[in-house]
């Protein structure tokens, strides 16, 4: 069973976050293993199963970037780890932005920072807003072949981005 499932929740990347808790608290309630303490030991390793599978798709799906990855795998859009390709533009103009950070490590210049940090908000901004009416779509079942394509590149680019976004984070941290 997925997550989606499991919570009675239609498989799509848009959910409603207060109708997922609901259903969350529903099931924390309805599986926790304290309430099945007298139970036979069947019914308690069920139960345990269950409750921590129900912990599991809540974080999954409470989190955006993690409920992208879910449904990517769901539908095996990914390929093995190491073998998606990321566009080489994109990766260029991530070459670029890394080396505007290792010049901000050796001189320090606040000016800079925030340039290249709204830079950066720029190209998150721009990402999203190239796949916005996919994420919207009701149903993940009738997404094309190159509306997953678009999903899976905008999946691979957020997570460089957010790496860059951590290691620009650190930066910003030090004295």
């Amino acid at each position: 069973m997925n997550f989606f499932d499991f919570f009675g929740l239609p498989v799509r990347y848009a959910i409603d976050p207060d109708e997922l808790k609901a259903k969350y608290f529903e099931n924390s309630r309805k599986y926790h293993p304290d309430l099945h303490s007298q139970a036979k030991a069947a019914v308690q390793a069920e139960m345990l199963e269950k409750s921590a599978f129900n912990n599991r798709a809540y974080k999954v799906l409470s989190d955006p970037d993690q409920r992208l990855k879910y449904l990517l795998d769901l539908f095996d859009i990914l390929k093995e780890e190491g073998k998606n390709e990321v566009p080489h533009d994109f990766l260029m103009a991530m070459m670029d932005y890394n080396e505007a950070m290792m010049e901000l490590e050796m001189e320090p210049d606040p000016e800079k920072l925030q340039q290249l940090n709204e830079k950066l908000r720029d190209l998150e901004n721009d990402l999203s807003s190239d796949v916005l009416q996919v994420l919207k779509i009701p149903d993940a079942s009738s997404l094309t072949e190159q509306e997953w394509s678009a999903l899976a590149e905008y999946y691979l680019k957020k997570r460089y981005l957010r790496r860059f976004r951590s290691n620009l984070s650190k930066l910003e941290e030090q004295p």
